[in-house]
């Protein structure tokens, strides 16, 4: 047999080559990794709620709220010292206490009747509520002028349960802005002599108001030995002379009254067409509405 034949044998083997023998057995394959099982839905959510029910079974039953109980940070938030998530960091820090004893439980009731003391101040339940009203004539802030005219507390009564007072007094004559609310210390602020709101008041004279009289109210006067400071004093545009706008920032309008008859004008009509930058617009006569949360914060910065 030649060569050419020999080489063209099936199975013949190549005497130069480096491949393995076909016939040598192969090692076995490493298995793969597998992962955990999948869990089929239904039976997740199974093992969910029983993880729950035994959860809620070693639980303290939740107390229900009872109608003269309200929440701790609510009451604080009420009483107006903060918002009710900054009561809460001052519960949690033991900075609150009720009856005595400090309470860091978040959710915990209190009744109204309850002393609570607020970083070392003991606070009053009753929400604060600022309320302005745009007086009309014939009624007054006084309680002892009889029953000829009428309380200004009818005007406003049905806005609010709290215990609101007027900022300042008007009398019977006097219109325009009048500021309710029922927190102790806006009323306090507003009615100190040292006080540096602003007022705006639209005085109405029984004559015209001579040009070096206006100048020398400009300037300042003296009134019952105390130094009023006018801010502002011109004629109304459009107007009759006897028709004078005058800024200044007492709030007590027998003030706005004195300054025109120490120089023998009689006073016909005071309206107060602004107050510490609240102002009548959108305001009818005799209606009231609430200050916004802006408006607050501005009164509370002045």
């Amino acid at each position: 047999m030649n060569n050419k034949e020999g080489n063209n044998k099936r199975g013949g083997s190549r005497p130069n080559s480096s491949r393995p023998n076909s016939n040598k057995p192969k090692p076995p394959m490493a298995k793969r990794a597998q992962g955990p099982k999948k869990v089929k839905p239904a039976v997740k959510a199974a093992e969910e709620e029983a993880a729950q029910k035994l959860k809620k079974q070693n639980q303290a039953p939740k107390r229900q709220k009872a109608a003269d109980e309200i929440r701790l940070n609510k009451y604080i938030s009420n009483s107006g010292v903060c918002s009710r998530r900054d009561a809460d960091i001052y519960i949690q820090s033991g900075n609150v206490k009720v009856n005595g004893v400090p309470v860091t439980e978040m959710g915990y009731l209190v009744k109204l009747n309850d002393v609570i003391n607020f970083d070392g101040v003991v606070l009053t339940p009753e929400k604060k509520e600022y309320i302005l009203l745009n007086k009309p004539k014939n009624f007054t802030t006084a309680l002892d002028e009889g029953q000829e005219y009428r309380n200004v507390l009818e005007l406003v009564r049905g806005s609010t349960t709290a215990k609101i007072a007027p900022i300042g007094r008007m009398d019977k004559n006097t219109t325009g802005l009048l500021l309710f609310t029922n927190d102790t210390d806006m009323i306090r602020k507003f009615t100190l002599p040292s006080q540096k709101s602003s007022k705006i008041y639209q005085v109405s004279l029984d004559k015209n108001l001579k040009f070096e009289d206006l100048e020398k109210i400009s300037k300042g006067l003296v009134l019952d030995g105390h130094r009023v400071f006018v801010e502002e004093i011109s004629y109304i545009e459009k107007e009759a002379k006897s028709e004078v706008g005058l800024k200044l920032r007492s709030s007590n309008v027998k003030v706005v009254r004195a300054i025109f008859e120490s120089f023998d004008y009689d006073v016909l009509r005071i309206d107060r067409v602004s107050f510490a930058g609240l102002t009548k617009k959108n305001l009818p006569r005799g209606n009231w509405r609430f200050l916004t949360d802006q408006e607050i914060i501005n009164l509370k910065n002045v």
